[in-house]
């Protein structure tokens, strides 16, 4: 007998048993699991490879192996159904075929996912400054992946004709029993996602705290925010209270900042000449923008002087302080030398005999 007359007769004895047909479908099915899992590995992971982004390698990696696994388990459940055992035995193994499929591809799409929220999440995170996005990112994953799995597992009750509606209500119970006991850190995450939504500040911002205190936003977190002040001491605040207290920004919107200053004089001075003179002081000053120019205002007779405010621009929020300084430094120089005089707040007081 050649070897053709023996292959046939091979597959005729094949085709007579089931037994054998199984073992042989059973055979094609990791056959061709092997083939595609060649194919992963020698055309798309190396195609991947030569693109300028990684999200395809990505991709590859995640999906080979389920997809390798899903063809091996729908292998098993057609070669078992091919032998026509029939009862309990193939209702339940029917079930647990599904449910291992259902399995492997939530694992599958699980991966799939959290690749596509890492890379939007990191794409906007290097547009930013805050580190909440970065920090936002893990606890971000984490509900996709439950929610995920919350899926299938609702899937795999299904199949096993599970009544899903009361788990689902001792789910919805229990929920909100931790909710109640977690509100305060719930509050805070809130909080966060609503400072990162809002912008309402980032990282190295300057601003006027509700407690009145002057800081520097250090960092953004996930549950608080730290603010570090000018004498090097960390505030640190949940952040629900700050989602609902009144923060000033000072280095928002970017540009130019204002710098005031106040001044009064004696009544005997020259308005004319002390306006002249602060705004000598302020033009002379390098820090100082020329556009738009200074500017001197008479605002009121006070009790005991003539107050005058100078108005003055800066190209940021950090020259405001040191310019204060030189500016007030110059307006003394400059008044002693003009003879302009500042007075000292007096009282008069009455004898009356």
């Amino acid at each position: 007998m050649n070897l053709t007359g023996h292959v046939i007769d091979v597959f005729t004895l094949a085709a007579d048993s089931q037994y054998l047909y199984a073992l042989f479908m059973l055979i094609a099915y990791v056959v061709a699991a092997k083939i595609i899992s060649f194919m992963f590995a020698k055309i798309l992971l190396s195609y991947a490879a030569k693109t300028k982004t990684t999200i395809d390698d990505d991709l590859a990696h995640a999906l080979k192996n389920p997809i390798y696994y899903i063809i091996i388990a729908t292998g098993i459940y057609f070669s078992v159904q091919s032998l026509g055992i029939t009862g309990d035995a193939t209702l339940y193994f029917e079930r647990i075929i599904k449910s291992i499929i259902t399995l492997i591809v939530t694992v599958g799409f699980s991966r799939v996912a959290i690749i596509f929220v890492d890379s939007f999440g990191k794409g906007i995170a290097k547009q930013t400054k805050t580190t909440l996005d970065e920090e936002m990112l893990p606890l971000i994953k984490n509900i996709v992946r439950l929610i995920i799995f919350t899926i299938a597992i609702l899937q795999i009750l299904s199949i096993w004709n599970i009544e899903i509606t009361p788990i689902l209500a001792s789910a919805g119970i229990a929920g909100l029993a931790v909710a109640f006991a977690a509100k305060d850190t719930i509050g805070h995450v809130f909080g966060g996602m609503s400072i990162y939504a809002d912008r309402t500040f980032k990282k190295g911002d300057r601003v006027v705290l509700p407690s009145g205190e002057t800081a520097i936003v250090y960092e953004v977190g996930v549950r608080s925010t730290k603010f570090r002040t000018f004498n090097a001491s960390t505030i640190i605040i949940p952040n629900s209270e700050i989602a609902n207290a009144k923060i000033e920004n000072l280095s928002w919107p970017p540009g130019n900042k204002k710098v005031k200053i106040k001044v009064g004089v004696d009544y005997n001075s020259n308005i004319d000449k002390v306006k002249k003179a602060l705004l000598f002081v302020a033009k002379k000053d390098k820090t100082v923008l020329n556009d738009p120019e200074p500017s001197v205002y008479f605002t009121e007779m006070g009790d005991s002087s003539l107050n005058f405010l100078l108005i003055c621009n800066v190209k940021k929020i950090e020259d405001v302080f040191a310019t204060k300084d030189a500016l007030n430094t110059a307006i003394i120089k400059k008044f002693r030398a003009e003879k302009i005089n500042i007075p000292f707040p007096t009282r008069t007081v009455y004898n009356v005999k």
